[in-house]
């Protein structure tokens, strides 16, 4: 876990009030970039790089609340470094194409875009290029949550409020949205193909158990009959 004074050497937090040569004195607004930089590193993922120019775009008042959230999205967002290909290139004009049919104010170019289309490619390579066919399924429920983002970013006042919770919300965001993914593949797995089958298992359980007091009822009755007939 990195210290405090790494965290001041790299430029992630600013100084405190010196006490003493060796001592510094810090306030709550340290203590909750502290808490701040920590769940980006260790829920989010970020590296410490792109902390810092989430940090450095959060602290530029010049910054608009649009680029603050770009900057986050693009410290969580993964490129490769795979050269350019036919497939590669096909699979840009697919996510061009997406943007243009949704209706997307999205620089086709963004690291996003370019994200998806690595994504696209390496499906392909990988012999599931059908999951291209629910790229659609995917934005419709990327749609809602986009905006119940934002939702929750302008029900704060301060500025200050607002662009951490951009911060927050985009990262730790795509941090909670995929354990939710994960919860729901769980359940919606277990409905699917667990829960069927155990209700086929127990039906031909009770098919079994049925059939056996049956026989035996049948046997009884065929006991009684011959011990009650006369003898010839």
């Amino acid at each position: 876990m990195p210290t405090i004074k790494y965290y001041l050497r790299e430029g992630l937090l600013s100084a405190g009030e010196l006490t003493s040569p060796n001592q510094a004195r810090y306030g709550p607004a340290h203590e909750r970039r502290l808490r701040l930089i920590r769940a980006l590193l260790e829920v989010g993922g970020l590296s410490l790089a792109d902390i810092g120019g989430v940090l450095d775009a959060m602290d530029d008042p010049e910054q608009s609340l649009h680029d603050v959230l770009g900057a986050a999205a693009d410290g969580v967002t993964p490129t490769g470094e795979r050269e350019a290909g036919p497939e590669l290139e096909d699979a840009r004009e697919e996510v061009a194409e997406l943007l243009r049919r949704r209706g997307w104010r999205v620089d086709e170019r963004s690291q996003a875009a370019e994200s998806l289309a690595e994504v696209l490619s390496a499906l392909r390579r990988a012999g599931h290029g059908g999951y291209v066919d629910l790229l659609d399924v995917y934005a419709d429920a990327a749609e809602p949550v986009a905006r119940a983002d934002l939702d929750y970013v302008q029900r704060r006042v301060a500025r200050e409020d607002q662009v951490e919770s951009v911060v927050v919300g985009t990262v730790l965001g795509e941090a909670m949205l995929g354990a939710l993914r994960r919860l729901a593949h769980i359940d919606a797995s277990f409905r699917r193909f667990e829960s069927s089958e155990r209700l086929d298992g127990e039906a031909g359980g009770e098919a079994a158990s049925g059939g056996g007091a049956a026989d035996e009822g049948d046997a009884a009755r065929e006991g009684g009959a011959g011990a009650g007939a006369p003898d010839a």
